[in-house]
This record gives C-alpha cells, structure tokens and sequence, in this order.
C-alpha cells in the first residue's frame, strides 16, 4: 500500500502517547514498518519554535486568540509541506499526534473563534489535504485535566478553564458524528480496553484498505 496518514486526537489526559504507541505497534504486526511520527504544533525548526510560543507564550505579551490561531496554522503547513507530504510520498506511513481536527474543536469549540473565518482559513492553507484516519480519543475533562496535573505543571492551554474543556469536547463530537474517517475511541476505559478497541479498529480499517487498493 502507498503512505497513509493517521491521527491521534483528543483532549488532555486522554492517552494520546499510549494511542500512538500502540498503533505503531498494530502496523508494526501488518508488515508496516516504515513509519513518521510527528506531532502538532511542532515537527520542524520552525513550527517547534512557533509551538513554544503557543505553549508558553512570550515575555509576557499577552496572545490573542487569532494569532494563535495564525501561528498554529503556520507551524502545521511546515510540518505537511516539509515532513509530512514527503514522507507519504515516499511510502511512509504517518503517525500524527493531532492535526487540523485540534484547531478546529480548542480554537473553534473552546476559542469559540468565527466558523467562517475558520473555514476559509483552513480551505486556504490546506485544501484537500487531510488524514486518512484519525481517532479521536473521548474523555470526560475533569478526568483528563485530572491526569494532565499528574505529570506536572500545566502549559498556558492546560490552564484554561474547565468550560472551555468542555466546549472542547463538545465540538470533538459534533465534528467526529460528520466525518466517517473519524473514529471514537472510548478513553475513560481501563489501559487494556482502550488498547483493545484501537486494535479491532485499526485492523478492521486495515482490512478494508488491504480489499480496496
């Protein structure tokens, strides 16, 4: 088969490295072992200095909500652009730890940012361009930020607050109901139903691929 793309999505908290470890793991058995991992923001020189100032912000200056968005639209189009769309050219497959779907439910759901502003902005940096795959990882906020304090100090997303999260949340649905290469994977199981219904997923989708190409 040529290079795929797929994406690990969901909020803080809900097992995103373990999501991404596993379906490496999973490809790994199916024979695909020529794999890129990347994540967003982030991936390149540029777009991991542009995810600093998103994750930190920078002396102080306070960051509006449509900057951010600029600048997480620009680290991503160096990342397909650099990494991403070359590695899929040359038969890799793409292990993604978020993508567009990120921008649309924090900056959209949670910034509650203009949808047609949004629109037209994601049509003109991207066009087509988007995931063959993506699981979006469900998971109550109070849990998930639960976890994400557990490992440490919050970054200055992870900081906002508990109704934003849940704004989140409720445009990673909406949006997931309206794509069927989005699949939700219910996080607030145990580690090993989690992985298990990633595994039935996963293998089914490969499957399907196998039959069609």
């Amino acid at each position: 088969m040529t290079g795929k793309f797929i994406v690990i999505e969901g909020l803080e908290g809900a097992g995103k490295t373990t999501a991404i470890n596993t379906v490496a793991r999973i490809l790994n058995q199916h024979n695909i072992s020529d794999l890129q991992f990347t994540r967003e923001p982030g991936g390149t020189p540029i777009a991991e200095a542009l995810r600093n100032i998103i994750k930190n912000g920078l002396d102080n200056e306070p960051l509006t909500d449509k900057a951010e968005l600029l600048m997480l639209y620009a680290a991503r189009i160096q990342l397909i652009d650099n990494v991403i769309k070359p590695a899929l050219k040359a038969s890799k497959w793409v292990i993604g730890d978020r993508h567009d779907l990120s921008t649309q439910a924090y900056q959209g759901g949670g910034r509650q940012l203009d949808k047609v502003f949004m629109a037209t902005l994601k049509e003109q940096v991207l066009g087509h361009f988007k995931p063959d795959l993506t699981l979006y990882l469900d998971i109550d906020p109070e849990i998930g930020l639960m976890r994400a304090r557990s490992r440490g100090e919050l970054d200055r997303i992870e900081q906002q607050s508990l109704p934003f999260f849940k704004r989140i949340r409720q445009r990673y649905l909406e949006l997931a109901e309206q794509d069927k290469n989005i699949i939700t994977v219910d996080a607030a199981k145990s580690l090993d139903n989690v992985t298990k219904q990633i595994e039935q997923i996963l293998t089914t989708w490969l499957t399907k691929k196998v039959n069609i190409e």
